[in-house]
């Protein structure tokens, strides 16, 4: 997989929408992409749990956690998980923690920063709605595209 979303951008004029800035790279994969699966989930991680249990190949799961700063969504248990069951990535409109551990794990994260609080479980949330941050609405079955200088979303496949 070689991409940069600079390159997709300017191959793709009209095709892509681009996050506004502010997410930054966590996981030892700093280049993802794969088709969305979207969470709506405020301080509680219940869902993300749930979706990081099942396969994710070929996939990224984009939580809107409300860009809460005050609770983690994602911890290093969940990430493994998420590895062990392949999915490509996680984007959190919100924060995460053990980013140490993260870090070395083979998988792309991308969140808006970090907090060392654990979520409520109380298995609130909603699964495969559209959700809106940064400026642009995301659903699932759509496709994301995460690196260094951004992360974009499109209707098709662009890799």
């Amino acid at each position: 997989m070689t991409f940069t979303t600079p390159d997709l951008c300017d191959e793709n004029p009209g095709k892509v929408s681009v996050l506004e800035p502010g997410f930054r790279n966590f996981g030892a994969i700093d280049t993802f992409y794969g088709e969305t699966v979207t969470l709506k989930c405020f301080e509680d991680n219940s869902l993300v749990r749930e979706a990081v249990g099942r396969n994710g190949r070929g996939k990224v799961l984009v939580v809107d956690a409300g860009g809460s700063m005050r609770r983690a969504m994602l911890g290093d248990m969940l990430a493994e998980k998420a590895v062990e069951n392949g999915w490509a990535g996680i984007v959190i409109y919100g924060c995460i923690r053990d980013v140490d551990v993260i870090a070395g794990l083979k998988l792309g994260v991308q969140a808006l920063g970090t907090h060392p609080m654990k979520t409520n479980k109380s298995g609130v949330g909603e699964e495969n709605v559209e959700i809106s941050f940064h400026g642009v609405m995301i659903k699932s079955r759509q496709f994301i595209y995460a690196d260094n200088n951004g992360i974009l979303v499109s209707d098709s496949c662009l890799v």
